[in-house]
């Protein structure tokens, strides 16, 4: 019979056998979280300093690459001591911190795509309302529930998995997840399997349909537009649909995969599909906004072009 712990540390597994090349991989990530906090601080710092973009768009958009930098943090600097590290263990507080982190920042994304999305289909369906119902009150409120919706939504899982005995101290990832720990559980996960699919349902699978439903309502009014509504709206909705899109097949991707017991798939598509959702929106999101809003296009290149002025100065 198995000893029933509470491992003080967890072991990553899936870091073993990359030691040949973890300086290259090590050069990357950096690189890589070098990039997301240039990109996402650059447009937030942009969206604040200019009063005509505070409006709830552009407000909204600041909250998305807020939460790329907060989810990248619990990722990068970690990632980057293990592949300099040969022991690649992490503290058992530590492991359920990181957990917590990225969870957070998951379901975030999602809630904070579902209010942009209800932006959007206010902008152009209920144009002459808009102002009158997106206030500054209403949109602080969004955010906060979108927010306080992710906390809520990993609470209770995190707490069902704090409590089990393990059985062991292996998780096969480059970072600690929710079901990595509970497989290792000893005794019955029935509770956390039903909580588990509950939470995704309410987090993931609530919020993308809501989505679809506003998208589905704005191609109706569209249809019945000019032609010169129709590229507006398609200017503004474009980079939703886009960060929408990609999000939605790296989080189903890394949901689905995460099924499968270790070994019964290639440990390269473990490592893309499980950094996927965390890596490519971070990356991303200032890149699709940031080329395709005017607004933000035209401050970015003011300010760029400000810059090089100051350092030939």
């Amino acid at each position: 019979m198995e000893n029933k712990t509470v491992p003080s540390y967890f072991y990553f597994t899936l870091l073993k056998g990359y030691e040949n090349v973890r300086i290259l991989y090590f050069l990357l990530t950096i690189i890589a979280y070098f990039f997301i906090i240039v990109f996402n601080v650059s447009i937030i710092l942009v969206v604040f300093k200019d009063k005509s973009l505070h409006e709830p768009m552009y407000i909204l958009m600041s909250c998305l690459f807020f939460n790329s930098l907060y989810g990248s943090s619990a990722l990068f600097p970690r990632l980057s001591a293990d592949l300099l590290s040969t022991t690649h263990t992490i503290s058992r507080p530590a492991c359920f911190t990181q957990i917590f982190v990225i969870y957070t920042y998951a379901i975030s994304e999602f809630t904070v795509l579902t209010v942009m999305a209800y932006d959007r289909y206010v902008a152009i369906c209920e144009p002459l309302q808009y102002h009158n119902i997106m206030t500054q009150r209403k949109t602080f409120l969004l955010v906060l529930c979108a927010f306080s919706w992710s906390v809520f939504g990993v609470a209770g899982p995190m707490y069902l998995s704090i409590r089990l005995p393990l059985c062991g101290n292996q998780i096969p990832q480059l970072y600690c997840s929710n079901w990595s720990v509970v497989r290792l559980s000893c005794v019955s996960t029935l509770s956390n399997n039903i909580f588990g699919f509950f939470v995704t349902v309410t987090t993931v699978f609530l919020p993308a349909g809501f989505i679809l439903f506003t998208y589905m309502r704005i191609i109706l009014v569209c249809r019945k537009s000019t032609a010169e509504f129709r590229g507006k709206a398609l200017q503004t909705c474009l980079p939703h649909i886009v960060n929408f899109v990609t999000y939605s097949i790296a989080i189903f991707s890394d949901i689905a995969l995460s099924r499968f017991e270790p070994g019964q798939i290639l440990n390269a598509i473990v490592l893309i599909s499980s950094l996927e959702f965390i890596v490519i929106p971070p990356l991303l999101n200032p890149l699709i906004y940031g080329l395709n809003l005017p607004g933000i296009r035209r401050k970015i290149l003011s300010m760029t072009i400000s810059l090089k002025v100051a350092l030939k100065s």
